[in-house]
């Protein structure tokens, strides 16, 4: 039914549908994943948006699946399905296991120029979000986004300011 959905029309309205239709249920959410993975190039963009959404409404659904997902961001060359999958990563707690990992691609992103702002701003989150297990992560991430925040997007630099802001707050 999900794979129908995503051939029929890549929208809001549709991103919904699924995203309702997958709920909380686990062999939904399977389903999309195996849509996501098959290498259809349309198919895994239109499916990363409701993936990324539903790791906000239900996290712990979609922690299982997360070195599976990491492992296809990391192999994905599509901004789109690299934007979800980052947006994805700001939802769920990251397993330790993963967390080197997704810290250094995360790095590698903000970091880069060429990535788009929305891909850079969801690292920025992310890589915020691993400073509360890995506090040490924060004496790297803020001189990289002071650095950033003169010659920033809009984006860049609001979130930027937001992330500042609540990592001065943390303990060192």
């Amino acid at each position: 039914m999900i794979k129908e959905w995503l051939l029929k029309e890549h929208s809001k309205r549709n991103t919904q549908l699924i995203i309702e239709y997958i709920g909380n249920n686990p062999d939904r959410l399977k389903e999309l994943l195996t849509i996501f993975s098959e290498g259809d190039k349309r198919l895994s963009q239109r499916a990363a948006w409701p993936l990324s959404y539903i790791a906000e409404l239900h996290p712990a659904l979609v922690k299982p699946h997360l070195k599976f997902i990491i492992r296809l961001l990391e192999n994905s060359p599509h901004d789109a399905i690299k934007r979800n999958v980052m947006r994805l990563l700001q939802y769920v707690n990251i397993p330790n296991s993963l967390s080197g990992k997704v810290a250094d691609y995360c790095f590698t992103c903000l970091s880069s120029e060429a990535e788009p702002i929305a891909i850079r701003v969801f690292a920025m989150q992310v890589l915020a979000n691993l400073c509360v297990p890995y506090p040490e992560l924060k004496h790297e991430l803020i001189p990289l986004i002071e650095n950033m925040m003169p010659y920033g997007s809009a984006g860049i630099k609001s979130r930027g300011k937001k992330i500042l802001t609540w990592l001065n707050t943390l303990p060192s």
